[in-house]
């Protein structure tokens, strides 16, 4: 297992307390900014140096801002955090997923996206919210509609190589997520999650597509709750 985060301090106590809770299992740590494209571009490449094959590779990435602000490589920051970095990492390991393969075991792409993606609307002509009013809510829920769709080419694209992609909601976590915003989100944030799922709960649905037997050879799907949904008819 390899733990991929931009926090240093942080994934590396998750290292501790995996190889502590499982003891003398194989857990490293690579870390990634995927505001950045060259911190995603240097953590593939360490990936693609120090492992022979991936076998479960797990997107993880959901940022939502309130206001409107751009990263170093000129990307909106959601758009970038949420479906660029996470797709150019996948390009980039794409060589190891299927090096992981055989005729009888697959390797599984597993992207984490939300059912607020029913709500998102993607115009092609203004990807980075330069033009129409930028509502953070609705620039995160298009984020998710896009991992949702990145899974569905995945799956096309891929099924004929021993590769399968599916997608999830995760529920709504107690996590960290949506700290970063001051003002009546942070508030609502840190108001409601008392009655939020636990991370454990909410990493359920994601450990079921990355491991279970019950999901080999399933490709191109939506998951909420452990269980098969149909996502958005915009999809």
């Amino acid at each position: 297992v390899v733990v991929v985060g931009r926090d240093a301090k942080k994934i590396d106590e998750t290292v501790r307390e995996l190889r502590a809770e499982a003891k003398g299992s194989a857990v490293d740590a690579v870390r990634c900014d995927l505001s950045s494209l060259a911190s995603v571009r240097e953590a593939a490449s360490e990936l693609v140096e120090r492992f022979p094959a991936i076998h479960v590779l797990v997107n993880n990435a959901g940022a939502v801002h309130m206001e409107r602000s751009v990263t170093k490589d000129g990307f909106e920051t959601t758009f970038q955090s949420n479906h660029l970095g996470p797709y150019v990492l996948t390009r980039r390991l794409l060589p190891k997923l299927l090096a992981g393969t055989s005729p009888t075991r697959t390797a599984r792409i597993v992207n984490v996206a939300s059912v607020v993606h029913s709500r998102g609307v993607i115009d092609f002509s203004d990807l980075q919210t330069e033009r129409a009013a930028y509502v953070g809510l609705g620039v995160y829920s298009r984020t998710k509609l896009m991992n949702v769709l990145f899974t569905y080419a995945l799956a096309r694209r891929l099924r004929s190589h021993h590769v399968t992609a599916n997608c999830l909601h995760p529920g709504v976590i107690a996590s960290g997520f949506g700290h970063n915003n001051g003002g009546w989100m942070g508030f609502g944030v840190k108001l409601v999650a008392p009655f939020l799922w636990t991370p454990e709960k909410g990493a359920r649905t994601s450990v079921k597509l990355a491991s279970s037997s019950e999901v080999e050879g399933v490709t191109g799907k939506y998951y909420d709750e452990r269980s098969r949904e149909r996502p958005s008819s915009v999809t």
